[in-house]
């Protein structure tokens, strides 16, 4: 009788291991892969390039005793880009400056008053922006690769006038103006507004839209418009 019992749970056991090995092989299934989120944290370097345009006071340049004029002004730019920023969430923020040769030029006539009174000098004026430097906040918003800012900090620019007279007096004729050509850094104020977008782990490519005002020389006239493009590499 033990004998049996033995011989029936052998069969049993074997019968068991042969339909197990019929049952099929679940596929082992690997974790998701999470999508990576794009970082925008990092210090970067770049290159720009852009056109400005606007108005400006070339006679400030010469002197500051006479009455406001204002002569259209207009050219393109390239320069670099340096800069570092944070992000925490959806909010990024930074501090970026750039340097920028600028050919942004205007000419005119212009007859030199005093309260309105002239002063017997008419002068043809060339004025030219050569170079330009901002340092600014950014603050934006991302959303992956794309990044949506803010912007505004201070500004110089490198303004140059020369002026050839007319008119019936000379330049520096008795002291009217003291010279006819003149240059000098000024510093100003600049805000604007800007959208990135990183194409690649370490690259992006920015438009941006940039509002200059000259201090001191009253910033209703003399102010410079610009739209940039940019590439930025990331460390």
């Amino acid at each position: 009788m033990k004998n049996i019992i033995v011989a029936a749970a052998c069969v049993a056991i074997s019968s068991a291991g042969a339909f197990a090995a019929d049952l099929p092989v679940q596929a082992y299934k690997s974790p998701p892969v999470m999508a990576q989120v794009y970082n925008w944290t990092g210090m970067y370097v770049g290159v720009n390039g852009g056109y400005g345009w606007g108005s400006q006071d070339p006679l400030t340049l010469l002197t500051n005793r006479f009455d406001r004029s204002s002569f259209n002004i207009s050219g393109g730019m390239f320069g670099g880009t340096v800069g570092a920023q944070i992000q925490q969430g959806y909010v990024v923020l930074g501090l970026e400056g750039d340097l920028d040769w600028a050919n942004i030029k205007g000419s005119g006539i212009s007859n030199p008053s005093i309260l309105g009174i002239g002063q017997g000098l008419a002068l043809n004026i060339a004025t030219n922006t050569s170079g330009m430097m901002t340092a600014r906040l950014r603050a934006g918003a991302a959303m992956d690769n794309w990044l949506f800012y803010v912007t505004g900090g201070v500004a110089y620019d490198r303004s140059s006038a020369t002026g050839t007279s007319i008119g019936p007096l000379a330049c520096g004729a008795a002291g009217v103006v003291p010279n006819c050509s003149a240059s000098s850094w000024r510093p100003g104020i600049a805000a604007g507004l800007g959208v990135e977008y990183g194409f690649a782990h370490n690259w992006s490519a920015k438009l941006e839209y940039i509002h200059i005002d000259s201090l001191g020389t009253g910033v209703s006239t003399d102010h410079i418009e610009t739209i940039r493009s940019g590439i930025n590499y990331r460390f």
